[in-house]
């Protein structure tokens, strides 16, 4: 893990619709149904102003801990004062201090093991922004490197 400071960002994509939660598995399935939407309405190339073709999947506005409901969104990093036009959604991400690590390896298990690594360590997180970035070494789903960024 690498501690580091993030600067803000834009995002524009699409926001969960409600709030989901980590027990009986449940953010797994809203959270996989949420990227199968984001493919199949064709999101990422409705997405204006894009300043590069990272796909961010940020976890937010949390009622607490990990256990505890949140927000879920997917999108990508979009130009300063961009709109998102009728039917996406924006989110501005605060700068602040983050933890990275990096998951490896199958899609999607290897970022679910990721984070039941995370739920049960002792890093002290803040629990507002976290995010996964998944660029071109995303691209091959069975072997990946996502890298996972957690507000602490």
């Amino acid at each position: 893990m690498e501690k580091m400071s993030r600067d803000g960002m834009q995002l524009i994509g699409i926001a969960l619709p409600h709030k989901t939660f980590n027990a009986n598995g449940q953010s797994a399935i809203d959270c996989g149904n949420h990227w199968m939407a984001f493919e199949k309405e064709n999101v990422f190339n409705r997405i204006p102003g894009k300043v590069n073709n990272n796909v961010y999947a940020v976890y937010y506005d949390y009622d607490g801990d990990h256990t505890q409901p949140y927000r879920y969104f997917i999108g990508c990093a979009v130009a300063p004062g961009t709109v998102a036009p009728e039917g996406l959604d924006g989110l501005e991400i605060p700068g602040g201090e983050f933890v990275k690590l990096t998951a490896s390896g199958v899609m999607p298990d290897c970022v679910g093991a990721a984070w039941q690594n995370i739920w049960q360590s002792d890093l002290q997180r803040a629990y507002r922004f976290d995010l996964e970035q998944y660029d071109e070494r995303s691209a091959d789903w069975q072997q990946v490197e996502v890298d996972i960024f957690l507000s602490v």
